[in-house]
């Protein structure tokens, strides 16, 4: 079980036991008070009541004694509690006996119903209450001489509604402070929520730029240690050239890496995310795994937000390694097309020109893997579009759009 849940329980079952005491050390209280107050009964002050309460034998006491006690259940069974010590009080007034604070249970009882309710019906019941023990309370005493006690009956109803209201109140207070509560729980939930989301999306984004960086380098180093093992003897110095790219490409891809995990480190020592200014540079690399790689804008592209800038280079780049992995030598065109509020991207080939030629990656197509489902993903994220396919006259396609104000643009 868990510890918390374990903790939360122990705690509420020592709030019942606690409530539960106390609320029959009140119950021991309020029937001492009853009965003391109107023991050593003298007239000293005009009530309705012309006899002390041992004239009636051990009925009002016992009544006293029943509606004090009731009070012990309060909180478990309100209404009948209310029920009771009205129906003793009743009793008690119409049999002329001393007031004084005989009424105290009923009191606590009538408080008890509105304040641990439910708001409406525990008002119609305290309402209710209140209505039938004035209309009692009044008929009962209708021939009560002096005719100044009648403000004993008066006090006894004030003080009723009187605790009718406080208890409603209290359970306003109570209602409110438990809606703060949960709304400032579901307040933190959202915040956590959020926060794991946005920890979804960073870890998300570090996955899909670590296998573009890898898998782009992986395919070169991969063509070029395939190019060293053939002319190592016949061509040392194409064997040579073909393992300095081999090292230019995996350092560059160490930087990279460098660059990418620099947002679990703390500092501001990071590198820059690779972006459009060093497409030429991609394309260079990609010349020498064998690829005619070809450059072509429409127009100078103007200077574009950091998130676009390295969503087009990965984009370009994952196009290029799907190429060096399923097709081989071939002609590429990297066309760069700006608009006004978007930059769209072509990457086209031509397909496989030497039919004995064995790609880098056999046993798959480029529309296969994760690569084309990231680059779609930078795309969504950023509210463009990508779309990948097959040409009719051979080759493939990836052609995306890129919004020049993207909705996610901000890392």
């Amino acid at each position: 079980m868990d510890l918390r849940a374990l903790s939360r329980q122990l705690s509420a079952g020592f709030l019942r036991r606690r409530t539960w005491f106390s609320d029959v050390l009140l119950a021991l209280f309020v029937t001492v008070v009853q009965i003391q107050s109107v023991a050593d009964y003298a007239a000293v002050l005009p009530e309705p009541a012309a006899r002390p309460v041992s004239d009636a034998g051990s009925v009002g006491y016992a009544l006293l004694i029943v509606s004090g006690l009731a009070v012990a259940a309060r909180r478990r069974w309100p209404v009948a509690v209310l029920t009771i010590t009205a129906v003793a009080s009743l009793i008690y007034f119409d049999l002329g006996l001393p007031q004084r604070l005989s009424c105290l249970g009923l009191f606590v009882a009538m408080y008890t119903v509105a304040a641990y309710g439910d708001g409406r019906r525990s008002l119609l019941i305290a309402s209710a209450g209140t209505t039938v023990l004035a209309v009692g309370w009044l008929l009962a005493g209708a021939d009560i001489t002096p005719s100044v006690a009648i403000g004993w009956i008066l006090l006894r109803i004030g003080a009723t509604a009187i605790c009718a209201t406080l208890g409603e109140s209290v359970r306003s207070r109570r209602v409110i402070a438990a809606d703060a509560q949960e709304r400032a729980e579901l307040a933190e939930r959202s915040r956590e929520e959020e926060a794991r989301a946005r920890v979804d999306a960073e870890r998300l984004r570090i996955a899909r730029e670590v296998h573009d960086t890898v898998a782009h380098a992986i395919a070169i180093i991969n063509v070029q240690s395939g190019v060293t093992a053939h002319v190592l003897d016949k061509r040392p110095e194409q064997a040579r050239e073909a393992l300095h790219t081999i090292e230019q490409t995996s350092s560059r891809a160490l930087r990279e890496m460098r660059a990418i995990l620099g947002v679990l480190r703390d500092g501001d020592d990071r590198e820059p995310y690779p972006g459009l200014d060093q497409i030429h540079e991609l394309a260079g690399k990609a010349r020498d795994a064998g690829l005619d790689i070809v450059i072509e804008e429409t127009s100078p592209v103007t200077a574009l937000p950091s998130a676009v800038g390295s969503a087009v280079y990965r984009i370009v780049q994952e196009s290029i390694t799907n190429v060096i992995r399923h097709v081989g030598p071939t002609r590429v065109t990297v066309a760069l097309e700006p608009a006004i509020d978007a930059l769209r991207i072509r990457v086209t080939d031509e397909g496989r020109r030497d039919p004995s030629h064995v790609p880098a990656r056999t046993g798959a197509s480029p529309t296969t893997g994760r690569g084309i489902v990231g680059m779609r993903e930078r795309c969504q994220l950023l509210g463009g579009e990508l779309d990948a396919k097959s040409r009719p006259g051979g080759g493939f396609e990836v052609t995306a759009r890129l919004p020049l104000d993207p909705v996610g643009a901000s890392r």
